[in-house]
């Protein structure tokens, strides 16, 4: 990971935001990556990718942290959400006490296994360590995503054994990943 440097993105870097989500949709794992669509997101405007930017550069509840490669080139990213305890968990749940939620991992098919996911997570735990009240961080993985399982796993992130229906496709599941700070944390 020398050669990449990880940080949070800057509400005028909208572009490259849009950019680096619509190579994620593009990716042959996206299916079971993401819940959204290639041409939903393309078709998304401007403003919307202005107004997520903004939102993720200096928010108190949601970050997003991008790793740069040579040449200033964003090579991977990944959001922190600070959820509130209540009945609005994504999936129809309820949230039983305030935490942080990784969503949007994504880093580019040929910077895989140099570390940047690594660098990536560090920065994200850090961030949700730092808000106040946060003491778990979880995530959700599709079933059918063996890669991304064994990073979580080697991460620390343990399943909590909470399996929810995959949004607009029920036959499939993914797993809730949760990393407590109490257990030893990074």
């Amino acid at each position: 990971m020398n050669q990449h440097g990880v940080r949070a993105v800057r509400a005028e870097e909208w572009p490259q935001v849009r950019e680096l989500r619509l190579a994620a949709l593009r990716d042959p794992a996206a299916p079971v990556a993401f819940l959204e669509a290639y041409e939903d997101a393309a078709a998304k405007p401007d403003s919307f990718w202005r107004e997520r930017a903004a939102g993720a550069s200096t928010g108190s509840r949601v970050r997003q942290f991008v790793a740069e490669g040579p040449h200033g080139v964003w090579v991977g990213s990944v959001t922190v959400l600070v959820e509130e305890a209540g009945p609005d968990d994504v999936f129809g749940g309820v949230i039983e006490r305030r935490q942080a939620h990784l969503v949007g991992v994504f880093v580019r098919a040929e910077h895989r296994g140099s570390g940047v996911t690594d660098a990536l997570f560090e920065a994200a735990v850090a961030w949700a360590w730092s808000v106040e009240g946060v003491e778990r961080v979880r995530l959700y993985v599709h079933e059918n995503n063996p890669r991304a399982q064994a990073f979580y796993r080697r991460f620390g992130f343990v399943r909590s054994g909470e399996v929810v229906p995959v949004p607009g496709d029920p036959s499939a599941q993914e797993y809730e990943l949760v990393l407590e700070r109490s257990a030893g944390a990074r």
